[in-house]
């Protein structure tokens, strides 16, 4: 009898270890490893595309519910994936969204309370990232986190918006005002919404109530028809995901640093920071591309009917793809890339500094406010110091081509046209690399490193043309083309 029982706990225990074996190799780390990922990119893949289950389940048993169920719902899978992806650091999120909610509560529709919410939400980020800062690309609680922080400040303006005469407010401030006063489920569920919560994209708290009550559908009193625009996206974003995967291993930030890399021939370094420049922000579209099928597929990018009548999905879009893949121009990469950001920018930031009275000052106080948002390493300082450059000389370019007779009628040679094009994106793309170079190496050392492998060649070159359009301008735009500008 002792016999056989030390046998059964002797199988049991080598079931034990096996099954421990077993798990051990199916553990993320694991996985992500064989997969030449890190466990944190895995783990906020899986979350991105859990999205699509999640929405399945909300059209299929909560489209048409209860308000306080949609809001639960939002909630308890937003909080699952925090917690999947950052543990018991989901309280940063938790303790400012209820802070939040209290600002609202106790300040109510006061200017005070919109100060209060930019000052607190911005410097919690902040701190966030001076606390949790490394030299390198980390996945941490700070990433959904600056999500959440444009989201909480967009609240509190739209809800401050709300206590206005509707008359003194613009077409699009009155679009977004919020007239009710919201409850501390609805701001977590807007808070926690699975679709967004990890990357994005933003979206208005009126948006987000609509989807709620069953607006966001075009066939009024049922499931909206988005199964196949969202299926549409995702495989976008599934063929740009592969093209990173193919990719990644061969092109990195990592080999600019190298003696290797700084070995090759001027002509060589040049291309290959072109190349990477395009290439590295193909993870930003994979990841925007994905989310947006899942918003799509909830309803929450329903965005009305265009003029014939067909229902518009892009409510909820990061990207337009196609002009970020053909634009030759720095302005079209920025219209075309992380859209609801730069919207959120324009709306809330950028166009409440018209008292400034300053386009350009407004300009690059948005561009400033974007960089700290992005973090405290200087490298984002200076690429969007870069952006600011770049785009006030390629208005001076285009201003030069589009006045001057001689240079007009030279850009208008059909048979020229292919040459320009390469010409543009050639520039347009080795400098938008350039940009990224400090943008995703971060610290001082590493980027000021590989800027002068390539002698500063976009600080040389942009701040040149600055200087010299204008002279140009001057003394190739006829009179009579200056004074009809100005009338």
């Amino acid at each position: 009898m002792a016999s056989a029982a030390e046998g059964d706990v002797g199988t049991v225990a080598e079931l034990a270890r096996v099954l421990r074996w077993g798990l051990e190799e199916l553990s993320l780390n694991k996985l992500a490893t064989s997969l030449g990922a890190s466990e944190q990119a895995l783990r906020l893949i899986i979350s991105i595309f859990m999205g699509y289950p999640l929405a399945m389940f909300f059209r299929r048993y909560l489209f048409f519910k209860d308000s306080y169920l949609i809001h639960l719902f939002h909630t308890f899978t937003g909080l699952s994936i925090a917690y999947f992806n950052f543990g018991h650091q989901l309280y940063h999120s938790v303790l400012c969204v209820v802070l939040q909610f209290l600002i609202l509560r106790l300040m109510g529709r006061t200017i005070t309370a919109v100060l209060a919410t930019y000052c607190f939400q911005m410097v919690y980020l902040l701190a966030g990232y001076y606390y949790t800062a490394t030299g390198n690309y980390d996945i941490k609680w700070t990433m959904p986190h600056c999500v959440l922080t444009l989201k909480l400040i967009g609240l509190a303006v739209d809800y401050f918006d709300g206590g206005k005469d509707q008359n003194s407010l613009s077409s699009e401030q009155q679009k977004y005002a919020i007239r009710g006063v919201p409850s501390l489920l609805e701001v977590a569920g807007f808070s926690y919404f699975y679709g967004a919560f990890l990357v994005g994209p933003q979206f208005s708290m009126n948006h987000y109530m609509k989807l709620v009550q069953g607006q966001l559908t075009d066939i009024p009193g049922k499931i909206p028809n988005s199964t196949i625009p969202a299926l549409r996206r995702l495989s976008l974003g599934l063929v740009y995901l592969v093209g990173y995967t193919l990719l990644s291993p061969h092109i990195t930030e990592d080999y600019l640093l190298t003696e290797d890399y700084e070995n090759h021939p001027f002509w060589f370094r040049c291309v290959y920071m072109l190349l990477w420049g395009k290439f590295v922000l193909y993870k930003y579209v994979t990841c925007w591309l994905v989310t947006e099928g899942v918003c799509i597929l909830t309803g929450l990018g329903f965005n009305a009917f265009d003029e014939r009548g067909k229902a518009k999905w892009d409510a909820c879009a990061n990207m337009k793809v196609w002009l970020f893949e053909t634009t030759p121009r720095f302005s079209g990469t920025i219209a075309s890339f992380n859209i609801n950001t730069n919207a959120w920018v324009a709306r809330y930031f950028f166009k409440r500094l018209k008292f400034l009275g300053n386009k350009e000052l407004s300009q690059g106080l948005s561009l400033f406010f974007l960089a700290l948002w992005h973090g405290l390493h200087s490298g984002y300082l200076v690429c969007f110091q870069m952006e600011f450059l770049i785009v006030i000389v390629e208005k001076q370019a285009a201003s030069l081509i589009q006045e001057s007779p001689t240079l007009r009628n030279l850009a208008s040679i059909t048979v020229l046209q292919p040459l320009y094009y390469l010409m543009q994106q050639t520039i347009h793309w080795l400098f938008m690399g350039y940009s990224m170079t400090a943008f995703c190496l971060f610290t001082w050392d590493k980027w000021f490193k590989v800027y002068k492998s390539i002698y500063f060649l976009g600080h040389v070159f942009f701040l040149s043309l600055l200087f010299i359009l204008p002279y140009v301008h001057k003394a190739m735009v006829p009179r009579k083309e200056k004074l009809k500008k100005m009338g």
